[in-house]
């Protein structure tokens, strides 16, 4: 699958890593397993550098479910910091946090992660202002393409990668994170797949989300498209695609109550 077009390569990435002091690997505070480069932390360790795992989105998630993802990774020895970029929350604990790891200030900090999990989310908030470009959708306008380095204050620069992670999980994680909705050929299996992933973990999540009684994945979808009134003009039956773009949109947009549990 072509990911060339938003996706920076492992030896972008490296010589990232090469440029900084301190590493953070952003994860998904709904899913950090899934949104976890083992990858990323091997190298980070063969070269030298520190590393900080950030739970982004934790404001989708009950603090006891991810203050228990952060104590599993600081088992593991990791230093983690939870953190809803978005909001602002968790900013002054990760400041800290970087400062604590730096070997010497100013520090600089490359910024990691899968598509869409926040990281120039986390530089925005950081810095104080909207200053990296974000989008919550992969492959849309706004994605960063180029590196930059941003002074997010006196001791702390931070770069902002020219793409993030290769996705190495699931095939659902790599087709949703690797293309925007729109650039999906067919966006129905991997919707029908992912709702069955939520389903797995919060049943009731697509009646939260869209008010509809089925638990059956495509008649979720046509539903959602009923409800929308979205319907293909020569048939008039429900327009399923655009049922499961939406799904998948709003997924990255936190619109869907899911998260994983450790254990």
């Amino acid at each position: 699958m072509p990911y060339g077009f938003i996706l920076a390569g492992w030896s972008d990435l490296r010589r990232v890593i090469a440029r900084a002091d301190i590493i953070l690997e952003v994860l998904d505070a709904r899913n950090p397993p899934g949104t976890r480069s083992r990858r990323l932390e091997r190298m980070v360790e063969e070269m030298g550098r520190e590393l900080i795992i950030v739970l982004n989105k934790a404001d989708l998630v009950p603090r006891s479910i991810v203050e228990d993802w952060a104590s599993l990774f600081r088992d593991q020895g990791y230093r983690v910091v939870y953190i809803a970029a978005t909001k602002h929350w968790g900013t002054k604990i990760l400041r800290r946090t970087i400062k604590e790891a730096a070997p010497a200030l100013p520090a600089v900090v490359g910024v990691t992660g899968y598509p869409k999990t926040g990281k120039s989310s986390i530089i925005n908030a950081l810095k104080g202002r909207h200053s990296a470009s974000t989008s919550p959708v992969p492959g849309s306008p706004g994605y960063t393409r180029h590196v930059q380095l941003y002074r997010v204050e006196k001791n702390i620069l931070m770069i902002d990668t020219p793409g993030v992670i290769p996705v190495e999980g699931s095939e659902l994680e790599k087709i949703i994170r690797g293309r925007s909705p729109e650039q999906l050929e067919d966006p129905v299996p991997p919707a029908i797949e992912l709702i069955k992933y939520i389903q797995k973990h919060v049943p009731y999540a697509f009646r939260q989300a869209y008010g509809v009684k089925s638990k059956e994945p495509l008649r979720i979808l046509e539903e959602i498209a009923v409800k929308r009134g979205w319907y293909y003009k020569k048939t008039h039956e429900p327009l399923i695609e655009e049922a499961a773009r939406t799904i998948i949109r709003d997924y990255h947009r936190g619109k869907i109550p899911f998260y994983l549990k450790p254990g």
